[in-house]
């Protein structure tokens, strides 16, 4: 897909940052190499637990902006509703090839 994703890592010490991207598998594994952002470099390893699609950079980097300004307890509570919307569509996979 193109397009700009909007995510959100869990860092080694809990602390979560929040990135855009076009290619995300390559800027996690950059965040973990410490190619990321300098702010992950010693909170590694991280791992993705949000993610979010958009068709723009504009689009992206407002959605980026508005979740930094997000509380924490806010930030979670995004987490974990994609922890669930992604236990759904695997559980809907698993049961319809």
């Amino acid at each position: 897909m193109s397009g700009y994703y909007v995510y959100i890592v869990e860092c080694s010490d809990g602390t979560l940052y929040t990135g855009i991207t076009q290619n995300h598998a390559r800027r996690i594994r950059d965040h973990n190499l410490g190619r990321g952002a300098s702010y992950t470099r010693s909170r590694r390893p991280v791992k993705l637990v949000y993610l979010e699609t958009r068709n723009d950079y504009n689009s992206a980097r407002n959605r980026e902006l508005a979740i930094k300004r997000y509380r924490r307890t806010k930030k979670l509570e995004l987490c974990r509703e994609y922890k669930r919307r992604r236990k759904k569509i695997e559980l809907y996979k698993r049961h319809n090839g």
